[in-house]
């Protein structure tokens, strides 16, 4: 799949789902020690990406998802669906799936 898809641009969710980025941990120590990749941390804490616009409950209510663009979520340590493009790595997951915004 990710043959033919050129950037994350290009993905645009569906429904209520979220495209994300996980934050790259840090690999030196602040005293210049470089750690190996094996021993580096996922962190859960990523960028968001892409919002997908909701959808319309039994109701007739439109549900929008509560996150946008360029917010930071924490994710569940396990879950959503991941993409590769060019490289790097994604994470796609239902809006409900994030744990919670995060505010700076």
């Amino acid at each position: 799949m990710s043959s033919f898809i050129k950037s994350a641009k290009a993905i645009i969710p569906t429904l209520d789902r979220v495209l994300v980025q996980r934050v790259k941990a840090q690999t030196q120590t602040t005293s210049g020690i470089y750690i190996p990749e094996k021993n580096v941390q996922k962190l859960n804490i990523a960028n968001v990406i892409a919002v997908g616009p909701g959808f319309t409950d039994m109701n007739g209510l439109k549900i929008t998802p509560s996150v946008k663009a360029g917010d930071k979520v924490l994710i569940p340590p396990i879950g959503g669906s991941p993409i590769k493009v060019e490289n790097e790595e994604y994470l796609l997951f239902r809006d409900t799936d994030l744990l919670a915004k995060i505010e700076e």
